[in-house]
């Protein structure tokens, strides 16, 4: 397994700036590209720019979880560029993965409290491809409690998003 505590904290950082703006400067809309929105903050820890989504469909609907997200997250001062994370909703189960699928494409993440990161840095490029072409992408993932969720993102304007990240953090 190849991660550390400073990628889970940069990723745990960018999330928190979607969700709480009173953490840092207000972060920045860059603009809404279909299922995808992509933003901006820049204080003095540097520019951080990410883009964000929510499922199209939850399963099992009746599961109780907090907000759901899929991020993407480029921070060019900590030589981070697009690096996905999930935040599911729940505490994962202790040692298992959480699964990605885009066609026949499958990536495994790591878990650590509610949130989930690539196990091999070298496969972000691969599923940031699988992504741009895509048009759907399911995360299987299994909670403290045993349930088994399957949450379904909509790819739609992925690609966009992308690019005015990578724009925003030129």
């Amino acid at each position: 397994m190849t991660f550390s505590l400073g990628r889970i904290a940069l990723a745990t950082v960018a999330f928190l700036l979607t969700l709480s703006p009173a953490l840092a400067d207000s972060p920045t809309l860059l603009g809404t590209f279909d299922a995808w929105e992509a933003y901006k903050n820049t204080d003095a820890r540097g520019t951080v720019c990410w883009a964000v989504t929510q499922p199209q469909t939850k399963e099992p609907a009746t599961a109780r979880r907090d907000p759901i997200y899929f991020i993407i997250t480029t921070w060019p001062k900590q030589n981070i560029a697009n690096e996905p994370s999930i935040v599911i909703g729940y505490p994962f189960k202790d040692g298992e993965n959480a699964t990605v699928e885009i066609g026949s494409d499958k990536f495994s993440f790591f878990t650590k409290a509610d949130g989930a990161w690539l196990q091999a840095k070298a496969e972000e490029k691969r599923l940031i491809e699988a992504m741009r072409v895509g048009a759907e992408m399911t995360v299987k993932g299994l909670s403290k409690r045993g349930t088994l969720t399957t949450d379904t993102y909509s790819l739609k304007g992925i690609s966009l998003a992308l690019d005015k990240v990578a724009e925003g953090c030129k």
